[in-house]
């Protein structure tokens, strides 16, 4: 079994739904600290042909905070007016639309709960067969451990002989100490993914919301197949 554990991101970009489709098991690393400025609560799109961010509003957030307890005051209608005027002269404005307003009427004002469901809501979208769990509900036990060890105890919980981590994570963790552990450790690497978006100059990396905006779910599956293993 292949597994990813990573903090819930809105609407992130295209690389980390790469990260799920590698996947057998994608766990929400949702019981960790909130980190600020970060892709927890925001990301971008393509306004007036520039990178802009969509941004939700968050009530006491800090860095000492689990992601889990973090919650949001609503701001949603201002991102979906945002979102539209930005998008609604696109080729597949009606069928993203679709998915990203149910996730906008969420009922909840966690963050981490309408996080998580941007992405498992896309991915349904994208027909991706992964199974979605929560660090907080399924290894609470775990939470007392520290960094890799935390990592390779839900991995041997869950039975799973790889473990995939974004290119980041090369500055955290070892091959060899999770080899010794029965894991295979392997990073993924984006290639450079480039599609129509507008006439002016592309702008990569924004959030799958754009890539959504500008080409079909078959489309979109093919570059989520664009990545290496490390």
């Amino acid at each position: 079994m292949n597994i990813a554990i990573m903090q819930p991101y809105f609407f992130p970009y295209i690389g980390y739904f790469q990260l799920v489709r590698a996947v057998d098991k994608f766990v929400f690393y949702d019981d960790v600290n909130f980190i600020k400025n970060g892709w927890i609560n925001r990301n971008r799109i393509l306004l007036n042909n520039r990178a802009a961010y969509i941004t939700v509003q968050l009530n006491g957030a800090s860095s000492f905070k689990r992601i889990s307890y973090v919650e949001f005051t609503d701001n949603r209608g201002k991102l979906k007016k945002a979102i539209e005027q930005a998008y609604k002269k696109a080729p597949y404005f009606n069928s993203a639309w679709a998915v990203i307003n149910d996730c906008l009427d969420l009922k909840t004002n966690l963050m981490s709960e309408l996080a998580a469901y941007s992405v498992v809501q896309v991915s349904k979208y994208l027909v991706l067969n992964v199974l979605f769990e929560t660090s907080s509900a399924h290894y609470l036990e775990t939470k007392n451990l520290e960094s890799a060890e935390r990592i390779k105890e839900i991995c041997r919980i869950s039975g799973a002989s790889r473990y995939i981590n974004p290119i980041g994570g090369m500055e955290l963790y070892k091959k060899d100490d999770f080899a010794t552990a029965g894991v295979d450790l392997r990073f993924i690497k984006s290639n450079d993914i480039r599609y129509a978006q507008n006439k002016n100059e592309f702008i990569p990396w924004l959030s799958i919301i754009d890539v959504m905006m500008f080409n079909s779910p078959e489309e979109i599956r093919e570059m989520l197949n664009q990545y290496e293993l490390i």
